[in-house]
């Protein structure tokens, strides 16, 4: 436990595959301990209903400064200002399907964000399935009517494939069976690198500055001395990136298991355990175990349980979840946890 002056209490968990857990009002984020891939914040964990511990379900995940909305429950805008991340930059919402308890925080996010928050020009994208965004058109309705709000929204009807592909980051969807149509997984893929070897530049004689940053793009140079560099001569072998499994309510787990193969992270529901299997098959859900099966089977490095009903304890869904598979996290609203690549010797 670390205190720092005129902060809250900040906690490091050192978990497997360079995962840790953090508390609001860090100031190490910017420190080589915590150098963030993938920042996830918990603002909601709860199933169907919110209880007085667990607001409904909603995840913020940024990446590199850009912020991607996983679901939008009611109650998510207050709870990103109780995580104090904030609503800058905050542009893409992601809907795994359309039930309610996924999509009715949007109205008064977009409210929000369209009073006092949106810069000249930008705009709100919601990605969904063509169910989801069908309902979420009309509760924009209300929202935009009288045109108290104005706000420029954008809706994306998802496909399976590449939705958004960016410098150094790669959003695809996949389909995954619930009930109704247009229910949906997200898969966020960093691209593979070639680390640069410092010390065989320094070997090389190659100077710090645009030298090293050609050979780094693939670019021969030629040195004072008239010698030609290669980049392969100060390139390591390719390190796959850093890999986010995202999946919201789902009644199976067949469709999730090659898709999070190898991930670092992935975040799945446990809206029931394994005692109430049945109650699971006739909601169109799985069990804490069931959860863990598919983190083991796809050799997930750390899986993250949400959508936690409220009959059950935390505690409870992790003893379920960890007997099949230990690198386990019960979600609470709140967390926050940094998801990177561990990273070999010599990186």
């Amino acid at each position: 436990m670390f205190h720092l002056p005129h902060s809250r209490p900040v906690r490091f968990f050192i978990l497997p595959v360079y995962v840790c857990r953090y508390n609001v009002g860090d100031q190490f984020q910017n420190a080589k301990l915590v150098s963030i891939m993938f920042e996830l914040v918990f603002l909601g964990t709860s199933a169907s209903a919110p209880s007085a511990e667990r607001n409904l379900t909603s995840t913020l995940l940024i990446h590199e400064g850009t912020r991607f909305m996983l679901d939008c429950a009611e109650g998510t805008q207050r709870q990103i200002l109780k995580s104090g991340v904030g609503f800058k930059d905050l542009r893409r919402i992601f809907l795994t399907h359309g039930h309610l308890d996924h999509i009715l925080g949007i109205g008064g996010l977009a409210s929000t964000l369209g009073q006092w928050d949106v810069p000249v020009g930008s705009k709100l994208e919601i990605y969904g399935g063509r169910w989801a965004l069908d309902r979420v058109r009309d509760l924009m309705k209300v929202v935009m009517r009288g045109k108290e709000v104005e706000i420029d929204i954008e809706f994306i009807e998802i496909k399976p494939g590449v939705l958004v592909q960016e410098k150094n980051l790669t959003v695809s969807a996949f389909n995954v069976l619930h009930r109704g149509t247009g229910n949906f997984g997200f898969v966020f893929e960093e691209k593979s690198k070639r680390p640069f070897l410092v010390e065989r530049a320094q070997t090389l004689g190659i100077p710090v500055g645009p030298e090293r940053k050609k050979l780094v793009a693939g670019e021969s140079i030629t040195l004072a001395d008239g010698s030609v560099i290669q980049p392969d001569a100060v390139l390591g072998e390719l390190v796959p990136g850093t890999k986010f499994v995202y999946v919201g309510d789902i009644a199976r787990i067949n469709e999730v298991v090659e898709q999070a193969r190898d991930a670092d992270g992935l975040v799945m529901e446990a809206t029931y355990l394994d005692q109430d299997r049945e109650i699971a098959r006739k909601h169109g859900h799985i069990t804490a175990a069931e959860a863990a099966a598919a983190a083991r089977d796809a050799n997930v490095k750390q899986l993250f349980l949400t959508h936690i009903s409220r009959r059950y304890s935390g505690y409870l869904v992790h003893a379920e979840a960890s007997t099949v598979f230990p690198n386990t996290i019960v979600c609470n609203d709140l967390d926050r946890y940094i998801v990177k690549r561990e990273k070999n010797q010599g990186d």
